[in-house]
Order: structure tokens, then C-alpha cells, then sequence
């Protein structure tokens, strides 16, 4: 049996996915086939679209700004992944840029700057965060992009949240008991948001409103004062070991390079 040809990159796209459907490709990844990667009609890429898994698909145009390939072979189905918030105090850009990376790496399902009283940050490009994560998403294998919310501030989000979604807050005030134990006495089989502060932290006002809310767990994110972005990495991944897909192990069928 003749083994299908290799996939040369990952692409993500927004129209549906079904055996010998062409599908259009935006002009940025029109310049990376064409320009970056040097790829031509008759080339095979997986592209994947977050609902009709991942398809081997084999290009039948390509040229300055335009490019198209047909789907011929569905290499994964599609498959649930954790639904997994990371709402954030803004920070600068370059951090920013590494923690949309790195969170859509730990599996991530959406990312919501939310602004606090301390956040020093005082824009947040929402388009750049998500060409972050789709880049990410492309590169790590994963069959879905994170969402990304509109910007909003902490009140904001607060008051129109969905009990439903337990909040893993990173509390540094010293107050808080172990994540690992925090998690271990949760009694909570849905959704989970994890919620960190600004570089400064959250106000006191906004700690003590935290602790109030039912459906927020404080945790302790260990002895040392970590930066914003690395305290937002470590609960993920702390969740994602102990409540996550993490539990899972690797796939056996990992997607081609």
C-alpha cells in the first residue's frame, strides 16, 4: 500500500473541509507556500478548520497573493478539546505575543485580555493576539484555534459570567492554599477559566471580590513572585495536568510535519 505524500506545512482555514472541494487560501499564506516555503502546485499541506478535523490537501494554484488546494484524504477526525479559558491582565507586547503562543501550546480554547486596576497596558491589539494563536495552533498540532474576546475590563467580565465556569484564580497575596490541593478538593466537573492579574496584581478590592464569587477557586501559585505571563502558563498547566487532556498522554497518530 502506497503510503500518502507529506504534508509540508499546516494550514488553518475557515471554509469547510470535504474531499474535492478546493478551497481558497488567504494572501498571507499564499506568501508562505509561494515565497517562504517555495512549494508549488502539486505540493501537499494539511489544513484544518477547528470542525472537519485535518486534511492531507494537495495544491492546484498558487502564485503572487492567491493560492488554493483541493482536500483529498481527512488524515484526523475531528476530536473535543478542553474547554479552557485564560483570561489575563494585559501586558507588553512581546510578552503578550510569547503567553498567546505558549497558551494556545497548553491547549488553551480561548484567550480574554480583561483590564485591572493595576494593568499598566493600556491597548491591546486583539487582531495580532489571534494571528499569534492561529500561528501557534498550526504549528503544535492542535485541530482547533483558540478564541479570542474582545477586550473588556474586569467588572465587565465579571458580571456577565457563567457560574457554570469555575475561575482558577491566581491569588499571590499569600493568603491562598496550594493549586494542587485547591484542585484536589474542587469538586468540579465543568469548564474551567484560569484568571491571573497585571504585573503589579490585583488590587485589594478586586482580591477580596474574587474571593466573594462562588464559582472562584484562589490558589497559590507556589513561594516565588512570578511575572504575569509566567504565572498564566503555570496554572494552565497545572489544570491541564489535573483536570486537562494532560491525563491523556501524546497522540498516537501524530500529525504530518
Amino acid at each position: 500500500m502506497t503510503a500518502p505524500p507529506r504534508a509540508q506545512t499546516r494550514l488553518h482555514v475557515a471554509a469547510d473541509l470535504a474531499a474535492g472541494v478546493a478551497v481558497g487560501l488567504d494572501e498571507a499564506q499564499a506568501h508562505l507556500l509561494r515565497s517562504v516555503l517555495r512549494l508549488a502546485p502539486g505540493d501537499h499541506v494539511a489544513l484544518f478548520n477547528g470542525r472537519d478535523g485535518e486534511w492531507l490537501a494537495r495544491l492546484d494554484a498558487i502564485g503572487k497573493g492567491r493560492a488554493s488546494a483541493v482536500p483529498v484524504l481527512r488524515t484526523r477526525p475531528q476530536a473535543s478539546e478542553p474547554d479552557l479559558w485564560l483570561v489575563f491582565a494585559p501586558i507588553k507586547r512581546a510578552r503578550l505575543d510569547f503567553l498567546a503562543e505558549k497558551a494556545t501550546e497548553l491547549g488553551a480554547s480561548a484567550l480574554w485580555p480583561v483590564f485591572t486596576r493595576h494593568t499598566a497596558v493600556e491597548r491591546v491589539n486583539v487582531e495580532r493576539l489571534a494571528a499569534n494563536a492561529r500561528e501557534a495552533a498550526e504549528q503544535t498540532g492542535r485541530l482547533s484555534v483558540p478564541e479570542v474576546f474582545a477586550v473588556a475590563g474586569l467588572d465587565q467580565a465579571l458580571a456577565g459570567w457563567q457560574p457554570g465556569r469555575r475561575i482558577l484564580l491566581g491569588d499571590e497575596s499569600g493568603a491562598a492554599e496550594p493549586v494542587a490541593d485547591v484542585l484536589a478538593a474542587t469538586e468540579h466537573a465543568g469548564p474551567w477559566a484560569v484568571l491571573t492579574g497585571p504585573e503589579g496584581g490585583f488590587a485589594r478590592a478586586e482580591l477580596d471580590r474574587l474571593r466573594e464569587l462562588p464559582f472562584v477557586s484562589p490558589a497559590s501559585l507556589g513561594p516565588r513572585v512570578l511575572r504575569a505571563d509566567t504565572a498564566a502558563l503555570a496554572a494552565l498547566s497545572v489544570l491541564q495536568a489535573l483536570r486537562g487532556d494532560w491525563r491523556e498522554g501524546r497522540p498516537r497518530h501524530p500529525p504530518p510535519a
